[in-house]
């Protein structure tokens, strides 16, 4: 299924990165679309030499004389694939852009964070942009951009015209989940394969090039363990009891994944930002489809068991949020809410210190009652606390309270 470039939300973003700073790095998850949307950038609004480092003699090249490789490429703008396979790369790039700082020299994709390497960060600080693409949103998908953000936003009222979405529906969109190759494939057995593929890929390529990992086998059963917690506070000493991972290679595994754009860590909100630090974050698996294959569930079992379709439903929604966040103008940050005695599940506070608190709920029928952790956070925000809204999997959009509101999940994408 291929995207047209305008079909990115991202696109935006990643235009004004170019027109800015002299060096954008892409990066996100291998298989979320870099390299699609980098090729189609290059053909239409960003013309460049571009050269890949999956290219055998490229990277050979490249890993042999950094300095050279860079040296001998065009003067107008270039594009390298892949690059944090030529980590030495980066100090070269740095040399030429402080001789010619023009914005929009080098566009470089990565399916790791490169900025987590010390001598990388060092070499780019003050020089690049980065730019994440995850994988598809469903407004993607479908080709009708989602607003949601904006009408979370915007002057208290109603949300807009919301649609609630077919249940069936709604599971098939979560089992299907965003990677574009795995979007196009039919249910069931070939998309199965398609993710067994991508873990072995990442097991077996991706992890072990950013750094080296005694056990391989032990990176499956952790991305299993922490899915089966996604959207749960992380405590790392129930992980390693469940993988038998020692807590030094467990602490150095999740930065791993974090850098592999598998696992995300939602921090925790508190009105004061300096003890945010000090309380624990959530894991995330960053898409929803891979989640169901690692938790072995599918379309079938999410509809006959509600118990098993909380706990996914709110890891889809919050993989929804974080990629529409990464291209809003109001500097989105996604985190969740939790005291002794309150939860939020999802918590965006734009750049002001605005915050809208949302809670996911599997039933069809919202209640006063479910709207108690979003009542306990506007007391704790004060006049910070923008609004309130519980999406639910029925129908109803509607008042529950002042700043408070119900309506469905499909109000995350409908138009």
């Amino acid at each position: 299924m291929r995207q047209a470039l305008r079909d990115r939300g991202i696109t935006k973003t990643l235009l004004a990165a170019l027109s800015e700073a002299p060096v954008t790095v892409v990066t996100g998850p291998r298989q979320a679309g870099k390299s699609t949307l980098v090729r189609e950038m290059i053909a239409t609004r960003h013309p460049a030499t571009y050269y890949t480092l999956d290219d055998f003699g490229v990277l050979e090249s490249a890993l042999g004389d950094p300095q050279g490789f860079i040296a001998s490429l065009a003067t107008g703008p270039i594009v390298i694939d892949e690059v944090q396979l030529a980590p030495d790369l980066f100090r070269a790039i740095k040399l030429a852009v402080d001789s010619d700082r023009r914005p929009g020299r080098f566009l470089l994709t990565g399916s790791a964070d490169p900025l987590l390497m010390p001598a990388v960060s060092e070499s780019l600080a003050g020089r690049a942009r980065t730019v994440t693409l995850w994988p598809f949103t469903q407004g993607e998908i479908s080709g009708a951009p989602e607003h949601f953000i904006d009408q979370l936003f915007a002057l208290d009222g109603p949300l807009g015209d919301t649609h609630g979405v077919d249940r069936a529906e709604l599971i098939g969109r979560i089992v299907r989940g965003g990677f574009p190759e795995a979007v196009a494939l039919e249910p069931g057995g070939p998309r199965e394969r398609w993710m067994t593929d991508y873990v072995v890929r990442i097991v077996e390529r991706d992890v072990p090039r950013i750094s080296e990992i005694a056990d391989r086998l032990a990176i499956p059963r952790l991305l299993r363990a922490l899915g089966s917690r996604s959207m749960q506070l992380l405590n790392l000493a129930e992980i390693g009891r469940l993988t038998e991972i020692k807590r030094a290679t467990l602490d150095r595994y999740v930065g791993l994944l974090v850098a592999s754009f598998l696992l995300r860590l939602v921090p925790a909100w508190s009105p004061d930002v300096a003890r945010r630090s000090g309380k624990r974050p959530k894991p995330l698996l960053v898409d929803s489809g891979l989640l169901c294959h690692l938790l072995r569930v599918d379309e079938r079992r999410l509809l006959e068991d509600p118990n098993l379709l909380g706990p996914v439903l709110e890891s889809f929604v919050a993989s929804e949020l974080v990629r529409q966040a990464t291209w809003h103008a109001l500097g989105i940050e996604v985190l969740h809410y939790r005291t002794d005695t309150d939860e939020v599940d999802i918590v965006l506070e734009d750049a002001s210190g605005r915050v809208v608190g949302i809670e996911v709920k599997a039933s069809p029928t919202p209640t006063m009652a479910d709207f108690a952790g979003l009542r306990a956070l506007s007391a704790a925000a004060g006049a910070r606390f923008h609004r309130g809204v519980l999406l639910h999997t029925g129908t109803l959009t509607a008042p529950f309270g002042k700043h408070m509101w119900a309506a469905p999940i499909g109000s995350l994408w409908s138009e």
